[in-house]
């Protein structure tokens, strides 16, 4: 949500300077020109991720990513695919957040996967003889009463299906810090027209929102189109969500769209096969894949 002094300097900024954001408009355009994917695959090393019944969440993550990598790779020859990890080595969030603003990444996309805590259950098991006291010294007597016995046990979670991730808006001052920073970039191509203000300036801050406000548009268009996809391959989808606690990061402090692909629950036993699979992960891949086909032929025009 844009405050009203921001607002307000908006429109003055848009009336006053038409071609610094004209200047930005050809900037944007240049930036939608898919360039770099980032492929991150979640978790890795000491960071296990959730467990299923046989397999942790760092090991899917990594054969889906690097799935996915490959069908990038051939589907796009012209493009710059890179990932965050490679093999089972232990990367902070952090270091996968500067790694792709390096890079001067156009898209970000994690792969993780999802888990539900088992449900409790409690089951009453009769009566059982509960001894008390009362009184004290040549007053004090025993007694006895009966009391409920329950049993607890737990079963597995039925949650299951795919869920995609964008950064949460109410966290978008954050995100702007990033998006800021990369607009500010030497190295990012301005038009000629163009200058890139200190980051305290009224004026850039207002075009930093802008740019923020295109990164959440343009990451919930992907997301979208990522559930799009698994519904058309017949899995459950849970929609589009925003994120704002665990994988945070991830999303929140990378300067381009970004999105958390979880695609599937390991504590689904249906769903923890299907993604140890080979057809299962190939799917999961294509499945992304077709997104972003989508998604680059939607912000590039064609």
């Amino acid at each position: 949500m844009i405050s009203r002094p921001l607002n307000f300097l908006l429109s003055i900024l848009l009336i006053a300077v038409p071609f610094t954001f004209t200047a930005l408009n050809s900037s944007a355009q240049q930036k939608a020109q898919l360039r770099t994917i980032i492929v991150d695959a979640g978790h890795g090393g000491k960071a296990t991720g959730a467990k299923g019944t046989y397999s942790y969440e760092k090991d899917i993550c990594l054969d889906i990513a690097l799935k996915l990598g490959k069908k990038l790779e051939t589907e796009f020859p012209d493009l710059k695919i890179l990932y965050t990890r490679t093999t089972d080595a232990y990367t902070d969030n952090r270091w996968r957040a500067d790694f792709a603003n390096s890079n001067k990444g156009d898209l970000f996309i994690s792969i993780h996967v999802n888990a539900a805590p088992k449900i409790r259950h409690r089951k009453f098991a009769g009566y059982r003889t509960q001894t008390y006291y009362t009184g004290k010294g040549s007053k004090r007597k025993k007694h006895t009463r009966k009391v409920p016995r329950y049993t607890v046990y737990y079963t597995d979670n039925p949650s299951m299906g795919t869920e995609t991730y964008i950064w949460a808006a109410d966290r978008a001052d954050e995100k702007e810090e990033f998006i800021g920073a990369d607009v500010n970039s030497p190295e990012v191509e301005l038009d000629s027209t163009e200058y890139a203000p200190d980051i305290t300036d009224p004026e850039f801050k207002a075009k930093a929102l802008l740019w923020t406000k295109r990164y959440f548009d343009k990451s919930y268009m992907l997301a979208s189109f990522v559930e799009e996809s698994f519904i058309g391959e017949g899995r459950f989808s849970r929609g589009v969500k925003q994120r704002n606690e665990k994988g945070i990061w991830v999303l929140q402090a990378t300067a381009m769209p970004s999105v958390l692909v979880e695609t599937g629950f390991i504590t689904y036993k249906k769903d923890e096969d299907y993604l140890n699979s080979e057809a299962g992960q190939n799917a999961v891949a294509d499945n992304v894949l077709a997104a972003v086909k989508k998604y680059k032929q939607v912000t590039e025009g064609k």
